[in-house]
């Protein structure tokens, strides 16, 4: 009999640290000697996500236009190409950050009609410590709860992907001290008992190991099915613009990328400011020569962090930019394009090859099930 190739999804909102935490375990499970295909998701091409991945020892397929949920059968197919090339061990599948519902649309239907081929690993959901504190003012949890970055009907989908999740991934513990951490483990296990929560760092690669072998350990997938209004679950998504961008940088000479990249976060933090915006997040990659550099933003305020090199100095560089933010479509795009062009200055040339930007259509799942498949 062929074994089946397990299947391990790992949602949750934008900004919440998904893609590290896949990096990290992709790179555990190829030094286990594992095959390992990944599979990236988003409204739009030009993903951050799917350059970053493939840096790891690992095949990397995306899927765009849509959600899982509405673009299940491209995942499949997405999953059979993967398993063509390489029949791999562990496919690990990172949906969109305003995704919810994925119990009922894509684990059950992966069950029901898949469960030949694979074996559905328990729904990880990761949370950000800090994003937590917006739900805690939603529900009352602490008194001295922020307040919300986003409006209601945003934070509805961040709730929902909670209440469905097997697992709740606590991540970046290092941000807060340990007797404000262990309130929060206490809101989120009291406020979503039927999900155990593993608490880590990610970034730091503290805790990744403990809730790796708990996911692969684990069958019982999809075992909630959450109760979804998806009119209001559309005006949440409705809620933020999108933006994704292939842009290049032309320089007359040797420059400083690094500086042009922490400038241009620093711009786009100014500006979302003074327009009453919010960034729910902001990630970019910049290439020069065989340099990469990745720069993260999950609020306004925030510090960028930057991580990889940039100390080739050579004249030209690529830059993705994702950007997601409370803010329309039409005027994000118009205060990306005015910060690229301010902090290239008078020495580069800004050339956008591609950009796009919008707000998610509502979604339609291929497959809805309302109970759980046996």
């Amino acid at each position: 009999m062929t074994k089946k190739i397990q299947v391990i999804l790992v949602g949750g909102f934008l900004g919440a640290g998904k893609t590290t935490l896949v990096a990290k375990a992709a790179g555990r499970l190829v030094r286990r000697g594992k095959r390992v295909g990944l599979i990236t998701n988003d409204q739009a091409a030009n993903l951050v996500d799917t350059a970053l991945l493939q840096e790891v020892n690992a095949a990397v397929h995306e899927v765009s236009g849509g959600c899982f949920c509405c673009r299940f059968d491209e995942l499949m197919r997405s999953i059979d190409r993967l398993v063509e090339t390489g029949m791999p061990d562990v496919l690990i599948g990172e949906p969109v950050g305003s995704c919810t519902d994925l119990s009922a649309t894509v684990l059950q239907p992966l069950k029901k009609f898949h469960r030949d081929r694979f074996r559905a690993a328990p729904l990880s959901v990761v949370v950000d410590v800090k994003q937590v504190r917006t739900l805690q003012r939603l529900r009352h949890s602490l008194e001295h709860a922020q307040s919300p970055r986003f409006p209601e009907n945003v934070m509805y989908i961040y709730q929902k992907q909670l209440e469905e999740a097997d697992l709740i991934v606590l991540n970046k513990a290092d941000l807060l001290p340990s007797d404000e951490l262990a309130e929060v483990q206490a809101v989120l296990r009291r406020e979503f008992a039927q999900a155990p929560v593993f608490t880590l760092s990610a970034l730091h690669d503290v805790g990744v190991d403990a809730w790796l072998d708990h996911v692969l350990a684990g069958e019982d997938a999809g075992r909630t099915i959450t109760e979804v209004d998806y009119d209001q679950y559309a005006e949440g998504e409705a809620a933020l613009g999108w933006l994704n961008a292939s842009i290049r940088l032309q320089a007359g000479a040797p420059t400083d990328w690094k500086a042009i990249c922490l400038g241009l976060m620093r711009a786009l933090q100014r500006e979302f400011r003074e327009a009453s915006a919010e960034i729910a997040h902001l990630k970019a990659r910049l290439t020069a020569g065989s340099d990469a550099l990745v720069a993260n933003l999950t609020s306004n305020d925030e510090e960028p962090l930057l991580r990889g090199t940039a100390g080739e100095v050579v004249n030209d560089a690529r830059l993705l930019l994702n950007v997601r933010a409370r803010i329309e479509p039409d005027a994000l795009r118009q205060l990306v394009e005015g910060c690229l062009v301010a902090v290239a200055g008078p020495a580069a040339r800004c050339v956008i090859d591609e950009i796009q930007s919008f707000a998610p259509a509502c979604p339609q799942p291929t497959h809805r099930f309302k109970t759980v498949a046996g």
